[in-house]
């Protein structure tokens, strides 16, 4: 590995600490329509555009095992599912899809929607709580929506460190 990439790896690091840290903290984001961001998931996801996919897949692992510290769930549920987000990103992002902010925004939308979908399935509806549909509607889907504010702010901050820092190269 040299010198940059390990640079660039410790500026992801600490980016997403940074974002894990403004997530939990209790009234430093207002919340929108009850519902406050996630702002793990738009960071894992525009990593995954600028990394292998193998790189991408670490970096979603982490961000995941974070979310899932930070929100009480069982260790790893959120790891593995975007460790394999990331992946098949950095994938597609390596060989099919161009690299641009509609491409983002595009996937932050099914990414964030699908990890979310997934957390309320398994932690919200398996659990027999009554009123699922309400919870989905007024929970879920305004956190979707603020969550994916953040996606052309964590694309460009990625963008910006991936481009600098392979110039280097």
């Amino acid at each position: 590995m040299n010198r940059y990439k390990g640079i660039r790896f410790f500026a992801y690091v600490l980016e997403i600490l940074v974002l894990f840290m403004v997530q939990e903290t209790p009234g430093l984001l207002p919340p929108i329509l009850g519902a406050r961001p996630v702002l793990l998931i738009p960071a894992a996801l525009s990593i995954a555009f600028f990394e292998t996919d193998l790189a991408a897949m670490a970096f979603g692992v982490l961000c995941g095992l974070f979310l899932d510290f930070g929100m009480g769930t069982a260790f790893g549920f959120h790891g593995l599912f975007l460790g394999v987000m990331c992946w098949l990103l950095g994938c597609l992002a390596a060989e099919l899809i161009r690299t641009n902010l509609l491409t983002a925004i595009l996937a932050g939308m099914l990414g964030i929607v699908l990890l979310l979908s997934i957390q309320w399935f398994f932690c919200y509806l398996l659990y027999g709580y009554d009123y699922p549909g309400y919870a989905y509607v007024h929970h879920y889907l305004p956190r979707m929506g603020y969550t994916l504010i953040f996606m052309p702010i964590t694309y460009y901050f990625n963008r910006a460190l991936a481009l600098f820092l392979r110039e280097r190269d």
